[in-house]
């Protein structure tokens, strides 16, 4: 059974958001890591660009196969996991934790947030 943490929303694309001050952090689920296999590789914004809710703004890598990261949320991209760069490994580790990916400030974070789901719905997206 997947680890699904109350303290965040999820996205149907199997991302997470969690609000942490005025910024969003951003990853992916642990169902996600786990159907992905080994994460070889992760490719992520700039800080500075503009990610768009629902709009791909990077890609993970394992040895089964290549998968876009969806947008939870529209807004800037603030930090970058830069960790990922020499351990991608971090998101197969801990993906709610050292496995983050970026951190972005939202431009409409409670509009687009009350369109994602909570633990409990996610559970129930995955079948869990």
């Amino acid at each position: 059974m997947s680890n699904i943490p109350n303290d965040r929303l999820y996205t149907e694309e199997h991302e997470w958001a969690k609000q942490e001050g005025d910024l969003v952090v951003i990853g992916i689920t642990d169902y996600a890591q786990h159907e992905l296999g080994d994460v070889v590789y992760v490719e992520l914004p700039d800080v500075g660009e503009t990610i768009e809710k629902g709009r791909p703004f990077g890609v993970v890598e394992s040895v089964k196969a290549a998968s876009d990261l969806y947008a939870p949320v529209s807004g800037e991209v603030v930090e970058i996991n830069t960790a990922l760069d020499a351990s991608p490994e971090l998101v197969n580790r801990d993906p709610y934790g050292e496995g983050w990916m970026i951190k972005v400030r939202p431009s409409n974070w409670d509009e687009e947030s009350a369109t994602l789901m909570d633990a409990d719905a996610y559970a129930a997206h995955i079948g869990a």
